[in-house]
């Protein structure tokens, strides 16, 4: 049987009253476009962003613990310029290894998750 799954929208964990800086980092920064929380939901805290036809969801978590291994691969067109916006905003980026030609680097959002950046397709 083909099920035919896809990805709706990744969920990652912040802590409570997180969401200022959440959308500082991922809407103001990174320039996400915030979504509208279902009102049943929104009481629970959060915020969720469109990442093109998909979705990024912050969610509250009391016991937050920050995800130091599992992360996150955000891709773009404009790697480098992304990387020296997040450099002046003041985050560390740290380089990884090149994979298919395509170039990453890792960071931490503000509560400590990590990130990964990587280019949408291959460098010539």
């Amino acid at each position: 049987m083909d099920f035919a799954l896809a990805i709706d929208h990744v969920q990652v964990a912040m802590p409570v009253s997180g969401e200022a800086r959440a959308r500082a980092f991922f809407g103001a920064l990174l320039g996400l476009a915030e979504l509208p929380k279902p009102p049943d939901m929104a009481a629970r805290g959060g915020c969720w962003f469109a990442l093109g036809d998909r979705q990024l969801h912050l969610g509250v978590e009391a016991d937050f613990r920050a995800a130091k291994k599992a992360h996150v691969a955000l891709a773009t067109d404009a790697l480098d310029a992304l990387r020296a916006r997040l450099d002046a905003a003041g985050f560390v980026t740290h380089d990884d290894s090149v994979i298919d030609g395509r170039y990453r680097f890792f960071t931490e959002d503000p509560f400590g998750n990590r990130i990964e950046f990587m280019d949408r397709t291959a460098r010539a």
